[in-house]
Formats: C-alpha cells, sequence, structure tokens
C-alpha cells in the first residue's frame, strides 16, 4: 500500500499540465482564489452592512457594536486555523479538511444571503470564520505535497498561489461592492457564495490530482479519544450558546470575548513550551526571544486590520468617491491594498535574494514594518477635514504605506515562527503566530470604536505615535533578541 500511495505521490508530483507545474495546482489555485474572492468581497461591505440604516439595506447597528463585531470575526478566523490545523493533524487530513472548510465558506456566504438580519448575520459569520480557518491552515499545506522539497518549482507553485489569493482579493470587493451599490446588500452576498461554489465545483472536479499524501492524517485520534474530544466540542457548543442566552456574550463583547480567549491560549502556549522538558536550552531561549516579536506582530495587526474597520468608515463618511460623476463603491477601496502587493512582493523578494546574508534580520523588519504602519496613520492627520472630500489619491498614498509595511512583516512572520519553533512544539509556535494575529485582528474592531471622523486627528495620533514608539523600542533591543534566537536571523 505504501509503495502505491508513493507511486501516485510521484505522478501527481512529475505532471507539468499547468504553466510547468502539476496540473493539481489549477485546483488550489482556483479554489483558494474564489474562497479569497468571497472572503474579502465579504469583508468589503459587512461593515457598513452592520451601520447603514435598516432603510438603507443594513442592519442599523450602532458604529461601535459593528465594528466591534467586524474586529471581533477577524480574529475568530484566525483562531480558527488553530482548530482547522487539529482536524487536519488528527481527523480527517489536510485535504479534505480544506475540501469540508470550503463548503463551509460557502454555506456561510448563503446564510448571509438569504436568512434575515441577525439570524443571517449570526449563521454566516460563525460558518465563514470558521470555514475560512480551516481553509486558511491548510491550503498551503496540500499545496506542499505537490513538491518534493528539492523540486527546483516549488518557489514557483508558491508565488502562483499566492497571485491567486490577491487575484481574488482584488476582484472580491470590487464586484459585491458594484452589486451592493446597485441591488442592495444581500445580493452582494450571494455574489460571494456564487464565487465559492465556483471555486468547490472546478476543485472537486480536480481533487483525483492531488498527491495521496495530501489526505495522510498524522496523528489520527483513537476509537477513546474520539468520543472524548466529540463530547469537549459537544460540551464547549453548549457552553457557548448558554452564554449567549444568558447574556454574558453580547454582540457589544464580542472583540472582548476574542481577546481574552485569545490572551488566555497565547499564555498557555508560552508557557507549555517554556517549561517542558522536551526542548533544549537553546530551543528554550528561541521561544523566549519570540515573545517581544509576538507582541510586536500584535501592534502591527491591531493597526493593519483597521483596512476593515477604521478604513471602511472612512471610504464612507470621508473620502470623495465621485469619479467623473459617478459615485464608487465603499468596498471598492478595499481592491488597492491587493493590487499594491502583486505589484511589490516580488520587488521585494528580489531584493531581500539580492542582498542575501546582508538583509536586515527578522526583528529589524518587524521594527521598520511597525514604524511604517504608524508612518501610514500619521498620514491621515494632514488630510483636509470634511465629509466626503478627502481625496482618493491621499487614501490610496497612504494604502501603499500599509503594503510596504505588510511586506516588512507579514511574508517573513510564519516563517520565522517555523524556524524558532522547538522540534517538539512545531505546531503549536506557528499557531502562537496566528494567535498574534488573531489578536490584532480582534483589537482593530475594539479600536475602531473609538474613531470619529468628525474628530479624526486624536485617534490617528496617539495610535500611530504608539506604533511608532513600539518599532522604536524593538529597534533598540534588536542585538538582546538576535542573541535569544540563538543564530536564527
Amino acid at each position: 500500500m505504501a509503495s502505491l500511495e508513493a507511486g501516485a505521490d510521484d505522478e501527481a508530483r512529475l505532471d507539468r499540465g499547468f504553466f510547468g507545474h502539476p496540473r493539481a495546482l489549477a485546483n488550489l489555485f482556483g479554489v483558494e482564489m474564489w474562497e479569497r474572492f468571497s472572503f474579502y468581497g465579504m469583508q468589503g461591505i459587512l461593515l457598513i452592512y452592520l451601520y447603514y440604516s435598516v432603510a438603507d439595506g443594513g442592519l442599523g447597528i450602532s458604529k461601535t457594536t459593528a465594528t466591534g463585531i467586524a474586529g471581533a470575526y477577524g480574529g475568530s478566523v484566525y483562531l480558527a486555523t488553530i482548530l482547522g490545523a487539529w482536524v487536519a493533524d488528527r481527523v480527517l487530513g489536510s485535504e479534505r479538511t480544506l475540501f469540508v472548510a470550503a463548503i463551509g465558506v460557502m454555506a456561510g456566504h448563503i446564510a448571509l444571503a438569504v436568512l434575515p438580519d441577525l439570524l443571517g448575520l449570526g449563521v454566516g459569520l460563525v460558518l465563514i470564520a470558521l470555514g475560512s480557518g480551516g481553509v486558511k491552515a491548510n491550503a498551503s499545506a496540500v499545496l506542499g505535497t505537490l513538491y518534493t522539497p528539492e523540486d527546483e518549482r516549488r518557489d514557483g507553485g508558491f508565488s502562483l498561489f499566492y497571485m491567486g489569493i490577491n487575484i481574488g482579493a482584488f476582484l472580491g470587493p470590487l464586484l459585491t461592492g458594484l452589486l451592493q451599490s446597485h441591488w442592495g446588500f444581500h445580493y452582494g452576498f450571494g455574489l460571494a457564495a456564487i464565487g465559492m461554489a465556483v471555486g468547490l465545483v472546478q476543485y472537486t472536479l480536480g481533487r483525483h490530482r492531488l498527491p495521496d499524501s495530501s489526505r495522510h492524517v498524522p496523528r489520527p485520534l483513537e476509537a477513546a479519544e474520539r468520543w472524548r474530544w466529540a463530547a469537549i466540542g459537544l460540551g464547549v457548543l453548549v457552553l457557548i450558546v448558554v452564554a449567549c442566552l444568558i447574556g454574558v456574550i453580547t454582540s457589544d463583547n464580542l472583540a472582548d470575548v476574542v481577546l481574552i480567549i485569545t490572551v488566555l491560549a497565547a499564555v498557555a502556549y508560552f508557557v507549555v513550551m517554556l517549561i517542558s522538558r522536551q526542548i533544549s536550552g537553546v530551543e528554550r531561549s528561541r521561544v523566549w526571544s519570540f515573545l517581544p516579536l509576538f507582541i510586536v506582530n500584535a501592534v502591527f495587526w491591531s493597526l493593519y486590520q483597521q483596512q476593515f474597520t477604521v478604513v471602511t468608515e472612512y471610504s464612507d463618511e470621508r473620502l470623495d468617491r465621485d469619479l467623473f460623476g459617478w459615485q464608487m463603491p465603499v468596498s471598492w477601496v478595499q481592491s488597492i491594498n491587493p493590487v499594491m502587493i502583486i505589484t511589490l512582493a516580488p520587488v521585494f523578494a528580489l531584493i531581500w535574494t539580492r542582498l542575501g546574508p546582508r538583509q536586515p534580520s527578522t526583528p529589524v523588519k518587524f521594527a521598520v514594518g511597525t514604524i511604517l504602519m504608524g508612518i501610514a496613520f500619521l498620514l491621515f492627520v494632514p488630510i483636509p477635514k470634511g465629509e466626503n472630500n478627502a481625496p482618493l489619491l491621499a487614501l490610496a498614498g497612504i494604502l501603499l504605506v500599509f503594503t510596504l509595511a505588510e511586506l516588512f512583516i507579514s511574508p517573513v512572520g510564519l516563517s520565522l515562527s517555523t524556524k524558532l519553533a522547538p522540534e517538539a512544539f512545531h505546531t503549536q509556535m506557528v499557531a502562537l503566530y496566528f494567535l498574534s494575529v488573531a489578536f490584532g485582528s480582534a483589537m482593530a474592531g475594539k479600536l475602531a470604536g473609538y474613531y470619529d471622523w468628525q474628530d479624526e486627528n486624536p485617534y490617528f495620533l496617539i495610535l500611530g505615535l504608539t506604533a511608532v514608539a513600539v518599532g522604536l523600542v524593538l529597534l533598540a533591543l534588536t542585538q538582546p533578541i538576535r542573541r535569544l534566537m540563538a543564530g536564527v536571523h
């Protein structure tokens, strides 16, 4: 059996039917592109759907509560990556988890499109968060099975895959925003569902091309364990439902709940690793080095993820969206960043490759990215004040700084977590990275509740200067952190 599986894997990997890459890459490219299309398309109109009046097709929720819900949803997606990775490792394998998660994403968008008001919102966001977490946790893992570590096509395959992500992120807000502005929010959500359905159909047709190793379950649960974990899962679900029914969890405190869960999980991960007898002194030192970087990463994402909260509200209330007499949809602003990523990511990759060992260390990259993120917020301050009079070109320039900041931190963050991970806690270290992003995403919603577009300078000044200060502190601590990293660059 093992030799048959190895033969099937070799056949899949030797295929060059998709631009010199395995044809299975086309299926992964497609499902990820359409998943990102639906994800960012929905997220581009989510906040305004929450706070627009019922007369305008929205839910009429206060802006403070709306931004909290949007932030909690963003944080939940990254929390769900931990669950998605666990299900893949212990129950279904990466490929099957990816497939089931993508179905969950589609079901969530359908719920938003067809179920009424708060019912559709609750069911839809839960399904999309769980599904997107499962896709995010496993798509790259499945992609990795298409290549051997020595295959020279590997980096190119991941680059094509990354391109699919950004094509979807670019097109989603454009098309869902267009439908929302002409026919209403539910048509926008419906288009997101259709996009995910298209992705699922093409993926299903090509699932047979994926290597058998993509369906391997590394540490399958024993029969007794399955019942125990099923009982735990059911107990957690009941606890959440009861907490919602008795008012412990409400729409007003969702962001706080996600933040508390994230902090508790992160502390638990750090403590378990640091006190473990399974790690060496060098590995323990590297875990300590990740602590300040974890905090800085959380600060960065607390500002960066405000693209989906404050920047959306800013685009609605402050931005001059008139294009030659036509009113541009609010969500179109969300398509600016993906275009810049597609353009600049190869440039950054070339620069780091050319510099080689002379490139800045990871702590320096984290510091520069955080400082740039603070500068981006400070650049909002000199823009002329007033309703719908901020120049689109000015906001595009600020989003360019967002993109530059992202390219200093985001591509290296996940890689760093794998390089610093102790041998016995490889997956947990990756989970820690996602927890920092989850914290930042939820905090982006929490902080956005304090934004007032009619008196916005104090908000941008405080957060911008805070981020710059955090980056400067990290720069000052670079050498001690590098010593703790024990040879990891």
